[in-house]
């Protein structure tokens, strides 16, 4: 799991049928997460630009958001309402 910050979107016109309809966004890893450089993860939870977010990875991704035989290795499974000593000040 790693929690980051919605930087963008990613429009993809084309792509896998198992990810129709599916909205991408781009996270970006806090920097006291293990995990460096952005991850384009699928949204089902509504995120949206600037908000900072739960990432699952790998199966867990996929299970995650309900896409087990989707391409996923990435999604939005939550939005981080309130932390304490998760971000620096």
């Amino acid at each position: 799991m790693v929690v980051g910050k919605v930087v963008g979107s990613v429009v993809a016109t084309r792509k896998n049928e198992g990810l129709l309809g599916s909205k991408f966004m781009i996270v970006e890893p806090l920097d006291n997460m293990s995990k460096k450089g952005r991850i384009v993860a699928v949204d089902n939870v509504g995120a949206g630009i600037g908000e900072i977010v739960l990432v699952a990875l790998g199966s867990a991704a996929r299970i995650g958001c309900d896409m087990e035989t989707a391409p996923v290795d990435a999604a939005i499974v939550g939005i981080v309402d309130n932390s304490i000593g998760l971000m620096e000040d």
